[in-house]
């Protein structure tokens, strides 16, 4: 089965037959950026429809996976976010407008302030990691566990490759 990739590649093929051994590269970078644009779409339309946007999820999951009290500082946040500090501050003041966090001064240290889950958003967010897994699993149903397994390992190599060592 063809698809756009291929139809990219057989065109620069004809057009420049001299590249077509080194073609290669747009067949596996195109899919992922084609994937990508999938993956976009699908976190927009699962955040939309519970009136929260992309990266409020993103910091919702993040809170919770950190395990309780499912707070952290804003500066925690920003790696994770891969936002900067004032895109995150401008993200939790809306999140804490709709009553998803809560912004909570440390008890040894008055001066740092940390970023908590509410008990509203603790309960959404169960749900909510829970559909997440249900869509990410439906996108990868194609593939076999060992596949994704591979896939899994081949991405991560070429990230830490190209420079992305972050770990959270």
């Amino acid at each position: 089965m063809s698809d756009a990739v291929d139809a990219i590649v057989g065109q620069w093929a004809t057009e420049r037959p001299d590249l077509a051994a080194g073609l290669w590269p747009v067949e596996v970078l195109d899919r992922i950026q084609r994937m990508n644009r999938i993956l976009d779409k699908h976190l927009k339309a699962f955040a939309a429809e519970r009136d929260l946007e992309v990266g409020e999820v993103d910091i919702l999951f993040t809170l919770r996976r950190s395990g309780p009290p499912y707070a952290l500082t804003a500066g925690a946040l920003i790696p994770a976010a891969m936002v900067t500090s004032g895109a995150i501050t401008n993200r939790i003041d809306r999140m804490e407008a709709k009553g998803l966090v809560e912004r909570v001064r440390d008890g040894q240290d008055r001066r740092t302030v940390r970023i908590r889950l509410t008990e509203q958003s603790l309960e959404i967010t169960q749900s909510l990691i829970e559909d997440h897994l249900r869509r990410c699993t439906e996108l990868l149903a194609p593939l076999d566990p060992t596949t994704c397994a591979t896939l899994a390992q081949t991405l991560r190599t070429l990230l830490e490759d190209n420079g992305d060592t972050s770990t959270t």
